[in-house]
Formats: C-alpha cells, sequence, structure tokens
C-alpha cells in the first residue's frame, strides 16, 4: 500500500511483512501460516490424472471430496507433480478450536468447537498469499471450515484444490468446479508404499492392514524408525510401527492400550470368533477389491455383537480387538448420546459416526440395548420417534465403513432388524471351571511377590467358587492391597479374605474355608449384610 497524497517523494510503499522477507530472500512462511503446512507425499492415483488435466485447462478451484483414510492430499499433490508445479498444502483443522454458542434447545446447533471465522479468513488469506509467493497451487484440507471465505478462493492469483468430507453443494457458487472422489488406497498400494520406505524388511500385514494415509505411513514410518534407534534396533519391529500408527487415532476419549489376544481367557469357541473377527478386519480390503460383496451403496464396515453377563469379558475384548489392530476405540458414552429433544439423538450420533470414521477407530457401544432396543407399536409420539431413532441406526450402521462393537447384557433386547446388519454375534457365557481356573491362573501372573509357604490352588478356587472374569480379577486386586498394607507376600489366606467380602459385595455365601485348601485357615470376619 502506498501511503500519503504528497509528491512521489514523499510517499511510502508499505508491504506485508511476509512479502518485504521474500525480497529479502528469506522464504520462511509467517508464522500464523507456518502451523498450518502439511508436508505432501505425491502419489499417481485413480483421480490424479484428471485433476492434473484440469489444472492444465486452467481449473482455478478443484474441489476434492475426501472420506476417511483416502489419499486425497497425496492426489492434489501427485496432480501437481504430474505438472511441475510446487505445491503448498494448509489444514485449516490445525487451527485453534473454541466452543460454539451456548445451546439454547431443539432447532439450535449442539454444542461443539469450531474456529474462529475471522482467523478462518486471515489463514486462508495467509495461505493464499503464501502460495502466489512461492508460484505454487494452494492444496487447502479442511475446506469445508472456509465456506464463509469462498470468495477468497475465487478470487486467488493461484490455482486452488480445495478437500473436504463434504461434496460440493451448487448453491455455494455460480460455477460448479472440477470435483473429484478421492480413492483409498488399495491394499497394493499401501503394501507397495511400506515397502517402499521399509526396504529390506518385511512389513507384517498387521500394519499394511491399517487404512492409513500415504502422509500418516511415512509420519508412522519415521516415528518407528526413531523409537528403534533408542531401543537400539536396527530397524523398527512390529511393536514399534504399532505404537506409532495408534497415536493418529489417540484422543481425549481414547482409553489405554496394550491388551491383547493372550489378554482374553475365554472358552474356545469364544475365543475363536474374536480371531475370526480379526482376520475379517484384516483382510476385508482384500475381500472388497474383489466386487461390491457387501452391496452397492453399502459400507465397508463389520459390526459385531458381543453379549453375555457382566464380567464376562465383552468389554476388554473390545479393546482387545482394537489394541491388536492397532486402532483406536471410541466408547460411546450414553449420556452424551441420549436427548429427550426430538431429533437430537441422532445428530448426536451423527457426530460419533463421523468422529470415528476420520479417525479411523472402532466404535463401540456399551450396553448397546438402550440404544438397539426392539421397536414398539406405536401408542404415543414417544414410542414414534424412539422408533425414528432406531431406523436411523439401521441405515447409518449400513453406510459406515469402520468396526461397530455392541455390547449387551441381554441379547433379547436387541431389535431383531439388526440381525441382518450384525456380522458376528458373540457369545461370552459365565466361565466354567476349567475358565475359572485359568482367569485365576492369569490375574496372579502379575502379581510377582508370591508366598511359596501359602500357596494359592487355582484349580482348587475355580471348581469351589462359580465367579466370572471381573469378581476374579475384583479379589486378585483386592488381596494384593491387603498384602503389601500387611508388608506379605500374596498368599493363600489373603485370597480366602478377599474372596469372601467379594461374594458378601455380591449377596452371595461364601464356601467354607477347608473346601478351597487342604488346610484350616482361620475363617474372616464378617460383617452380617442385609438386603
Amino acid at each position: 500500500a502506498v501511503e500519503g497524497s504528497d509528491g512521489l517523494t514523499y510517499r511510502r510503499l508499505r508491504m506485508p511483512d511476509r512479502v518485504a522477507a521474500q525480497l529479502r530472500g528469506d522464504d520462511l512462511p509467517a508464522p500464523a501460516v507456518l502451523g498450518l503446512l502439511v508436508e505432501p507425499f505425491p502419489m499417481r492415483v485413480a483421480g490424479t490424472d484428471r485433476l492434473a488435466a484440469g489444472l492444465a485447462a486452467g481449473e482455478r478451484l478443484c474441489w476434492v471430496r475426501a472420506s476417511s483414510g483416502s489419499a486425497a492430499i497425496a492426489l492434489a499433490a501427485g496432480a501437481c507433480h504430474l505438472l511441475n508445479m510446487a505445491v503448498v498444502v494448509g489444514d485449516l483443522g490445525r487451527l485453534p478450536m473454541s466452543p460454539r454458542a451456548p445451546y439454547a434447545g431443539p432447532g439450535e446447533e449442539p454444542p461443539g468447537l469450531s474456529p474462529d471465522p475471522e482467523a478462518v479468513a486471515r489463514a486462508v488469506a495467509g495461505l493464499i498469499d503464501e502460495a502466489a509467493l512461492t508460484g505454487s497451487v494452494l492444496v487447502l484440507v479442511s475446506a469445508e471450515l472456509a465456506l464463509g471465505s469462498l470468495a477468497l478462493l475465487h478470487r486467488s492469483a493461484t490455482p486452488v484444490i480445495a478437500i473436504s468430507p463434504q461434496p460440493w453443494d451448487p448453491t455455494w457458487a455460480n460455477r460448479l468446479p472440477l470435483t473429484i472422489t478421492a480413492p483409498r488406497l488399495s491394499v497394493a498400494e499401501r503394501t507397495a508404499l511400506w515397502e517402499r520406505l521399509l526396504p529390506r524388511q518385511p512389513v507384517p500385514r498387521e500394519i499394511t492392514a491399517l487404512r492409513l494415509r500415504p502422509e500418516q505411513i511415512r509420519q508412522v514410518v519415521q516415528s518407528a524408525s526413531d523409537s528403534a534407534g533408542l531401543d537400539g534396533l536396527p530397524t523398527p519391529g512390529l511393536e514399534q510401527l504399532r505404537t506409532a500408527a495408534r497415536r493418529f487415532g489417540r484422543g481425549q476419549h481414547a482409553a489405554g492400550g496394550g491388551v491383547g489376544i493372550d489378554d482374553l481367557v475365554l472358552p474356545e469357541n469364544s475365543e475363536r470368533e474374536v480371531r475370526r473377527l480379526l482376520d475379517w478386519t484384516r483382510y476385508r480390503d482384500e475381500v472388497m477389491a474383489r466386487g461390491p460383496l457387501q452391496g452397492k451403496g453399502k459400507g465397508t464396515g463389520i459390526c459385531a455383537l458381543f453379549t453375555g453377563g457382566p464380567g464376562t469379558g465383552k468389554t476388554l475384548a473390545a479393546h482387545v480387538v482394537a489394541d491388536t489392530l492397532g486402532l483406536d476405540i471410541r466408547q460411546v458414552e450414553l449420556n452424551t448420546v441420549v436427548s429427550k429433544y426430538i431429533g437430537e439423538t441422532e445428530k448426536n450420533l451423527e457426530r460419533v459416526f463421523n468422529e470415528a470414521e476420520s479417525l479411523n477407530a472402532v466404535l463401540f457401544f456399551d450396553e448397546a440395548d438402550v440404544l438397539f432396543g426392539a421397536r414398539s407399536h406405536i401408542k404415543d409420539a414417544h414410542d414414534r420417534y424412539a422408533n425414528q431413532e432406531v431406523a436411523y441406526l439401521l441405515q447409518r450402521m449400513e453406510s459406515f465403513d469402520g468396526i461397530t462393537i455392541l455390547a449387551s447384557n441381554l441379547r433379547g433386547n436387541i431389535d431383531p432388524a439388526f440381525a441382518r446388519r450384525l456380522h458376528f454375534v458373540i457369545v461370552f457365557p459365565n466361565p466354567d471351571a476349567d475358565t475359572r481356573s485359568r482367569l485365576w491362573e492369569h490375574h496372579l501372573d502379575a502379581v510377582t511377590d508370591l508366598d511359596q509357604a501359602d500357596p494359592i490352588d487355582t484349580v482348587r478356587l475355580g471348581g469351589a467358587v462359580e465367579l466370572s472374569g471381573g469378581d476374579i480379577r475384583n479379589i486378585v486386586l483386592a488381596a494384593v492391597y491387603d498384602a503389601v498394607a500387611s508388608r506379605q507376600a500374596l498368599g493363600m489366606r489373603h485370597i480366602l479374605v478377599s474372596l469372601t467380602r467379594e461374594l458378601a459385595k455380591l449377596g452371595r455365601r461364601a464356601p467354607s474355608v477347608p473346601s478351597l485348601n487342604g488346610r484350616r485357615h482361620p475363617a474372616p470376619a464378617m460383617t452380617r449384610t442385609t438386603g
């Protein structure tokens, strides 16, 4: 901008700091823009050639629709690479988020987080300037946040490739841009990319099956290689790769990981079905590559129902599935989803499904019969809207591309219409004597200080008392606390005291102590409870 109204010799030319820096030879982007930049990984995938042809023909704004896990950034960068054009990639999703206006009731936008519109406009303008200064094409990720700045995009001095999960709405502008849907990488493409980045070592199927974007794969390899170097290993192994990959799904609601299939102590049939579920998730991309076997217009997701009594391992199994696959798990909190306002439950659920798809996470509904309960005959308005919620879930589950796990103590309460959408129904029965003995051994294996003079007879414990796995875990944990508090090694005497207390808590009578151990232990003093 030129300042002053006198003669030319008295006027000053004021230019933005970034332009002045560029003229001085400093090519570092402005701090506000630097935090939004993404390092692209160009690839030639389905749609790359068409996008390159559009840019070559003079298209100024192109819209790339990107589903979760798609190679949208790689597609855009690959098109520019074919044309020998530089590229600047900025992600508006990295802007600071702030709460929306307070929720006023039905019809109002539910509470959530979104960037400040003025901050979005400044970011878009800064990214356009950066692309123009460097003679680059601007690739704008999370472009749906910039709908209020579409005029800036249309006036851009450089071509813009906008990437968004939303399709282009014809009402947004008078002219329709070139629109392309970004594909996911196929198993073969992912495998080739992993092998390219990890030469001279085999890549496990557990890793190549992860639906990661090309940029994420490169970041996983870099992080895993750094971790392997700290551990003194020449190349990253399965654990380093899985740990690095899991970080892409970890968010504020993520649960702790570190459990595997060996942590599940189940009857043979139940464990075999859990392993089948894991195999389906590993091979589903290869199966779907053979054709639309699940039906045209339907998602490629996998849905399983875990049913059984409390403490039988349903929640643990859901975490095992997620951790074994290197994925995050999103457990749906029903109190944050179910709303008394008409239509709000469906809106809340849509956000949950979208979040799980964007993070490539396992979606876990505990106490699923609350949401997926059988539809009833319509007697009043409440029944009508409750049935609408079930109908919405039926449709949304069919279009979901992720892994959904439902857990319920009462299988009969689940609406029969969901049966066709369920690929697995895995029963978690109350453990028999042999399984209970293995559960005792499994939980005691984690205890490092056992009293050899007072050994714990897991076989006798498993046969004498009918307990669930959760009950056995509670008993062992309480016994360890008692042993540590008394500065003793854990022995059968501590287990018996904790067992008696746990049974009293459950409203059950403890069996005779001699039946649990060959030696007679003093019977623990108990306070009689009435129910």
